[in-house]
């Protein structure tokens, strides 16, 4: 198999990222294989925000205040724990799914697509030296984080991609049988 195959076998999540997040020129040239992901009639339903420096400050005010949103009144050690998510990484990215309406194209295509445009952006990172780690949780569907991310409607976050330098590597992750996941129809 190819060289693509090979990375593939061999890719990871590192959950440990410290600066330098990627230049222009190579986060430049990541979003262009972001934008090869399939994409039915060309619609392009898909965006993404670069968060780093003071504007991971105020994520994480923001995710603080989506989290009080949440859960009413908290207390200020574990509003910090969420203000801290913000400051795993150097660069966050956000990868937003923004459907459009269209009689051939069913919106779940358009959040694939979208899907497999913030997996081309992880893999063209990767590739790229750095490290990165997608997250979700609860915060990224409240209210009050997406209008302060400024999701129009109908529009959804698919994920934070958190990027940088790997500072540690960490143990590799098991991996299913295929068995397990894969079978042959009819059965």
């Amino acid at each position: 198999m190819s060289s693509v195959t090979d990375f593939l076998l061999n890719r990871a999540s590192e959950p440990r990222l410290e600066a330098p997040a990627p230049d222009a020129s190579t986060l430049d040239r990541a979003f262009a294989c972001a934008a090869r992901a399939p994409d039915h009639a060309l619609l392009r339903p898909w965006r993404y925000l670069v968060i780093e420096g003071d504007g991971l400050n105020a994520l994480g005010e923001l995710l603080a205040a989506g989290y009080s949103d949440m859960r009413g009144k908290t207390d200020e050690k574990k509003l910090e724990v969420i203000r801290n998510k913000a400051q795993r990484a150097p660069m966050i990215i956000v990868g937003i799914a923004a459907p459009k309406k269209h009689q051939k194209v069913p919106e779940v295509e358009q959040i694939l697509s979208a899907g497999a445009g913030m997996s081309f952006l992880a893999l063209a990172l990767q590739d790229a030296g750095f490290g990165v780690m997608w997250r979700t949780g609860e915060l990224v569907y409240n209210p009050v984080v997406l209008k302060g991310l400024g999701l129009e409607k109908g529009e959804s976050v698919i994920g934070f991609l958190y990027t940088g330098t790997v500072s540690c590597t960490k143990p590799a992750v098991p991996r299913p049988e295929l068995a397990e996941f894969v079978a042959r129809w009819p059965l």
